[in-house]
């Protein structure tokens, strides 16, 4: 998922270098919302991960 973030950024990097403003917003957005949900499933993992070394 961190994967594709990245890449929906670097894709957003390159259609604004290029002029393409709703391509880009668009893909600025989709990568947000792969990070973010990257980002809760990370702390979720973590937070259960030592409640069962606990």
């Amino acid at each position: 998922m961190l994967r594709a973030a990245i890449i929906f950024f670097v894709l957003a990097l390159v259609a604004a270098v290029f002029g393409f403003g709703g391509i880009a917003a668009g893909a600025a957005t989709i990568g947000k919302v792969l990070f973010v949900g990257f980002i809760i499933i990370a702390v979720v993992a973590l937070i259960a991960g030592r409640r069962a070394i606990a």
